[in-house]
């Protein structure tokens, strides 16, 4: 459905779902702007909806991606602020493409929601010069999950991508890129509201020059600009007949990075650059009450409702980082940044102001992390320690938000505009083992925590909108003084031969608040994957299984409940019958089990399953593409 469902399989990640397209990934106990996710090392569409209804995740096709770089942790400075991770999704280069014409045409159908997709590429690349196109539209039905019960998760979606590259010699390269991309009638099970539309645009360019000198082996420059425009209506709630209720916001990013590569020698890389990241925020919601204390109002009230305020976040930052091979067997790296950040707000709502003593002054800081790391290996097995010390900067909505529904719980949240950056100190270890027909492996994690940044109930604080409901209170951001993370992920597969193999892994997250004595929130469960593999010539299956604990560790004082756990099984096959085209299948969760993640959010919309979003339920697919 969109870039999310690419981190299933993907040990330590779990997905946090709103509805079937507004979800995105969430790695050990970090997520949102935890986590530092971008496209092709930098470009980034950040969300305009403070609900996440458009993650960064929505706004790329999915085929484009080539693959997905995880960097898990604090160990490198060079891609912005780095606190919980970095995801850097990494598009389909040109190395792979044949001179003149050549693209490909794909197309998928799946029976639970009868949803369709479809999608091309055309490429022409010449020695100098080279031109990509790539459309995609998708439209998804409302699916039944392992009950029989109807989701409301319908969408569709009309995306294209623009992207052109210019070699002025052999050393240097220059590509241009234009995207957008265009939600329509996007329902959100877990949400309070639906999008009628969400639309995004980017532009972005890329520069490389290779061999500058004798010891400066590259200089790079990136630079983007993203726009997001998105509305939010209840039109098709039950509370519409009430109140109408119209949110339309926008999000504009851009940024960019320098990078110098220098090799002083055969044994060592220096990277040394800057990057930047502006954001800014702004739109309201507009109510029309039309009944107030059960009584029909003689006319209309209309009200408006800052939400963002009209806010932004500026992020400077200087990095240097270096690797150095001080033998035939290892290597040690050692990084460090520094943020320079700016905060303000320049419309602020009276009670926002009210409550801050009349005045938000803007807000400054210098925010510096680093990481070291030793890496060993012997004949095939790699053994590395690393330890980093990642700080991240409060986003625009935990620090000014106003008393607006953003999360899986029906209390208001509002922003604190003092609070102080969260700082992740992460140690870890892993090994890595390949023998002949086996490979298998170890991570083990631990993360002390400080200021970590959370939203607690503040009895000072009373609900501003229909105060009659419950809950009374309000949430608000603050810092927690200790929190602490740990787990490990494990894997283990065997080669039985080059076409046959069976693949494991299992991977858990522990967290908690120290301060509160608490569970930290959303975080997943135990989970593993079983899966056999069979690829050979022009054919291939797939049997994949994955198994989710009960999650137990629950954290009562974000009004979490207890999730039960849950198996499915998926098979898939494929078949080339000539060169050009592949034709493949599947049958999703076989046994049409009923279930649903920890991590995602209340069912808004009616009173089936408790409240909670199921997830789909057995589902056949067909995919078929074809290369020219």
């Amino acid at each position: 459905r969109n870039v999310s469902d690419l981190f299933k399989d993907i040990p330590g990640f779990g997905i946090q779902k709103r509805g079937a397209y507004a979800s995105e990934p969430v790695f050990r106990a970090f997520k949102y702007e935890q986590l530092n996710v971008q496209y092709d090392g930098g470009m980034k569409i950040l969300n305009a909806c403070p609900n996440r209804m458009d993650p960064i995740t929505t706004h790329v096709i999915p085929e484009e991606i080539d693959r997905i770089e995880v960097v898990k942790g604090p160990f490198t400075v060079r891609y912005g602020q780095n606190f919980g991770g970095i995801v850097n999704l990494v598009s389909k280069n040109m190395d792979s493409k044949k001179m003149g014409v050549n693209g490909n045409l794909e197309t998928g159908y799946e029976t639970n929601g009868n949803n369709f997709t479809g999608r091309g590429a055309v490429v022409y690349k010449k020695e100098k010069f080279d031109l990509e196109l790539n459309g995609s539209y998708r439209n998804y039905g409302d699916y039944t999950d392992g009950n029989g019960d109807e989701v409301p998760s319908s969408f569709n979606s009309t995306d294209y991508s623009v992207k052109l590259g210019v070699n002025p010699s052999e050393a240097q390269r220059l590509r241009l890129t234009w995207r957008q991309s265009f939600g329509r009638d996007i329902k959100h099970a877990g949400l309070p509201m639906d999008s009628p539309y969400d639309n995004s645009y980017l532009i972005g360019f890329d520069y490389k020059i290779k061999e500058v000198s004798n010891t400066i082996s590259s200089i790079m420059f990136k630079g983007f600009y993203s726009n997001v425009d998105h509305l939010m209506s209840n039109a098709d709630r039950p509370n519409f007949m009430m109140v109408e209720a119209e949110s339309n916001v926008f999000a504009t990013t851009w940024g960019g990075k320098t990078e110098i590569t220098i090799n002083p020698n055969d044994f060592s890389s220096i990277f040394l650059g800057a990057d930047a990241n502006i954001i800014g925020r702004e739109g309201d919601r507009v109510r029309t009450i039309k009944i107030m204390n059960g009584n029909m109002l003689p006319e209309p009230i209309v009200k408006v409702d800052k939400i963002w305020q009209d806010s932004e976040l500026n992020d400077i930052g200087l990095f240097a980082e270096g690797k150095l091979r001080t033998s035939e067997r290892s290597i040690f790296s050692a990084g460090l940044r520094a943020d320079f950040i700016s905060t303000a707000i320049h419309d602020p709502a009276q009670d926002f102001l009210d409550l801050y003593g009349g005045e938000i002054k803007d807000q400054n800081e210098v925010n510096v992390s680093g990481n070291v790391s030793y890496l060993y290996t012997i004949d095939q097995t790699k053994l590395q320690f690393s330890f980093g010390h990642g700080v991240r900067t409060a986003s625009i909505v935990e620090r000014y938000i106003n008393h607006f529904t953003i999360n899986s719980d029906p209390y208001e949240y509002v922003g604190n505009p003092y609070l102080k950056p969260e700082a992740n100190n992460q140690f870890e270890v892993s090994i890595n083992q390949h023998f002949e027909k086996i490979e298998l492996g170890a991570t083990i994690f631990y993360s002390f925590l400080t200021d970590y940044i959370t939203a607690v109930v503040d009895e000072s604080l009373p609900r501003k909108f229909m105060p009659q409901l419950e809950p009374k209170f309000a949430k608000r951001f603050v810092n927690i003084d200790n929190a602490i993370q740990t787990g490990f992920e494990l894997y283990f597969n065997y080669h039985f031969s080059e076409e046959f193999s069976f693949l494991s892994d299992l991977a858990y997250t522990y967290g908690q608040n120290k301060d509160l004595d608490d569970p930290l929130p959303q975080i997943v469960p135990l989970t593993g994957h079983l899966s056999l593999n069979y690829d050979k010539n022009n054919y291939w299956f797939n049997i994949k299984s994955r198994l989710v604990a009960q999650q137990d560790r629950i954290a009562v004082s974000f009004g979490e409940t207890t999730t039960p756990g849950f198996a499915t099984f998926d098979l898939s096959a494929g078949f080339k019958p000539f060169k050009s085209l592949s034709i493949g299948g599947a049958v999703l969760n076989i046994f049409d089990t009923a279930y649903y993640e920890h991590l995602n959010f209340s069912y808004r919309n009616s009173d089936v399953n408790s409240g909670r979003i199921y997830e789909p339920g057995r589902n056949f697919t067909l995919y078929i593409n074809y290369n020219f």
